[in-house]
Formats: C-alpha cells, sequence, structure tokens
C-alpha cells in the first residue's frame, strides 16, 4: 500500500473512531487554495458546538506521529481552519480546537484533544 493510500485509510479510520466517541464528519480533507499559505485540514468535525480541526497521523509509533505534527504543520492547520471559518460562517460561533489523531500499526487510535493551540 502507497504512503498515499495509507493516509487516506488512516484518515477514514480516525472519521470512525471519531464519531465512535460523538464527533460528526463536516469536511475531509478540507484544502484552501494554492499559495494562499494555508493548505488542507485532514478533517473537521463537530460535536456541541465544538468544531475540531483534526491532524491524523499514521507512523510506526505514536512517539513519530506525535513528532510529525510539527510547528509548520499546525500554523498551516491554523491558517486553513480560518479559510473554513471565512467559507462557513454558520460555524464562526463554536468553540475552536485543535486535536491530533495519532495512529499506530496493531494500536487503538490515540485521540489528543488541544494537541495544540493558536494564539
Amino acid at each position: 500500500m502507497s504512503n498515499h493510500s495509507k493516509g487516506h485509510f488512516a484518515e477514514k479510520l480516525a472519521c470512525l473512531y471519531l464519531m465512535g466517541h460523538g464527533w460528526w464528519p463536516v469536511k475531509m480533507n478540507f484544502i484552501v487554495g494554492r499559495g494562499t499559505g494555508a493548505g488542507e485540514v485532514d478533517l473537521i468535525m463537530e460535536r456541541r458546538k465544538t468544531l475540531i480541526f483534526v491532524e491524523v497521523k499514521y507512523r510506526p509509533t505514536f512517539e513519530q506521529a506525535m513528532a510529525a505534527i510539527t510547528v509548520h504543520n499546525q500554523v498551516r492547520v491554523a491558517r486553513t481552519s480560518a479559510a473554513f471559518l471565512q467559507q462557513y460562517p454558520k460555524y464562526r460561533s463554536y468553540q475552536v480546537r485543535y486535536d491530533a489523531l495519532l495512529l499506530s500499526p496493531k494500536k487503538w487510535p490515540k485521540h489528543i484533544p488541544n494537541a495544540w493551540s493558536v494564539l
């Protein structure tokens, strides 16, 4: 399986995992235009007026998955979330959070709420 295929599989698995914990999918792979300094958010989920922007990482270990969420990734997700909120104003009153969902072979997914914050 290619890395691209693994990534899409991991995102679908992450979405199912979060749905099992009461989150509802809003968007998968939300992308804003190239050259904007933004990019993509793997998953956007909602529950009770809270919106989470989720970075999904699949690596051999949870430690490697968490380390793969760099400051550059965090800034990209924050910019993309701002573009999402501009495009979908109905969510502007929601609480916003940045979560990570880590996946590793033969392990149960690890959800990290508030994996980082944006000032």
